[in-house]
């Protein structure tokens, strides 16, 4: 997830720094084997492991993920990208955060692309959303599906019933503002939580292509690292919208959640899936 503040601030704070501190589930529980198409995401830059982010298998080749998470961040072009399986890539049986050719629950990337229209800086978060394809399959029985076009328009939030959704990632479990005590947690783990809809098609930031969730001790929530990750609406398979952006380095308050259900955005993903 990113974080919303200044225009510099745009490009840095969702991706989670392999070599520093960046964001994953909050207040959520273990995944274990309940999302197996929810995997783990690395990005090189130079040719070494720089950023990490989540992402869904909507295929056995066909990886969906945030657009931050495969355009070029913020200026250096990402020279490779690998997909980790596990869901708990901390302890797991793997090469992290590399792949070798003993490691079965690692696969590299063949190429990966992002929505044409995707701006960086400037801003971000309107066509946030990327594809990588994989060089080899991983077969499963059950893959994240894409919404019908303008599907969510009828949702409202509503403080009698709320909407609810599964946001599932390997980011961050807190982040605290640098120079806290308390200690950021960033085991890599796949996490989930169970958000719901605050606020669709307003005016100014969400628009018409995201969407606000929750983010509390209540409901879990997003964080960094976890961009790129699926929100399912409800407890379906149906990839609602990526983890696309947050509003302060706590991850508090609200996540923010790229829509999936726009034309645009399914004309751009369809491609790959055929």
């Amino acid at each position: 997830m990113k974080k919303i503040v200044l225009a510099w601030t745009l490009t840095v704070v969702l991706l989670f720094s392999l070599f520093g501190v960046a964001s994953a589930i909050t207040d959520g529980e273990l995944d274990g084997e309940e999302h197996p198409h929810v995997v783990l995401l690395v990005m090189d830059v130079g040719g070494e492991p720089a950023y990490r982010c989540s992402a869904t298998l909507l295929s056995s080749t066909v990886v969906l993920t945030a657009g931050h998470c495969t355009s070029n961040y913020p200026d250096e072009p990402f020279t490779g990208m690998r997909i980790f399986t596990e869901s708990d890539v901390q302890n797991g049986d793997n090469n992290y955060p590399y792949c070798n050719e003993d490691d079965n629950n690692c696969i590299s990337a063949k190429s990966w692309a992002v929505h044409p229209l995707f701006e960086g800086n400037d801003p971000f978060y309107m066509h946030d959303v990327g594809i990588v394809v994989l060089s080899e399959a991983y077969e499963l029985d059950e893959y994240g599906v894409l919404p019908e076009a303008d599907q969510f328009d009828a949702l409202m939030p509503s403080k009698g019933v709320k909407q609810g959704f599964t946001a599932v990632g390997y980011g961050l479990q807190a982040s605290f503002p640098e120079g806290a005590d308390l200690k950021t947690e960033a085991e890599r783990v796949r996490m989930v939580a169970y958000p719901y809809l605050l606020q669709l098609n307003a005016p100014g930031m969400t628009g018409d292509f995201s969407m606000l969730l929750s983010n509390n001790a209540n409901t879990g929530g997003t964080c960094y690292g976890d961009s790129g990750g699926p929100n399912f609406l409800g407890d379906s398979n149906i990839v609602a919208g990526v983890t696309s952006f947050g509003m302060n380095v706590s991850c508090a308050g609200t996540g923010g959640v790229f829509r999936m259900d726009r034309q645009d955005v399914l004309d751009f993903v369809q491609p790959f899936l055929e």
